[in-house]
């Protein structure tokens, strides 16, 4: 099943406004409605107003970090982690608090979209 990008709700968690700007470009690109959030507290205030199908979140926030917003926001929507380091042991804690995968930065266009278009179709599955 092909997922229609068009149709998604995708929300971007990152206190980096290049970050930001450069995923939201490249996801509106694509069709996507896109949200951005500095840090966990803007995403937990607009999350609920914005019901995104996919969050991909940074790990290293100010005020809330990502493993905590992950915990917190984990229910029925797939959480991506972005985070700069790649060890085994930063991608076990994102696991832990209960993201569905983890992308190192720089991510390109191509591995953003296959994890929308693995975890949007698993989520819609169930």
């Amino acid at each position: 099943m092909e997922v229609n990008f068009s149709s998604l709700k995708v929300m971007i968690i990152d206190d980096s406004k290049t970050i930001r700007r450069t995923t939201e470009t490249l996801l509106a690109k694509e069709g996507c409605t896109v949200v951005t959030a500095v840090d966990g507290f803007d995403a937990l205030a607009k999350i609920a107003d914005t019901k995104p199908d996919i969050i991909f979140v940074d790990i290293m926030m100010p005020r809330l970090d990502g493993y905590q917003t992950c915990a917190l926001i984990k229910k029925s929507t797939p959480v991506i982690m972005l985070s700069s380091k790649d060890g085994l042991f930063d991608k076990a804690k994102g696991r832990i608090v209960g993201s569905d995968q983890y992308l190192t930065k720089p991510f390109s266009k191509g591995e953003l979209l296959e994890a929308i278009q693995t975890h949007v179709q698993i989520a819609h599955a169930q």
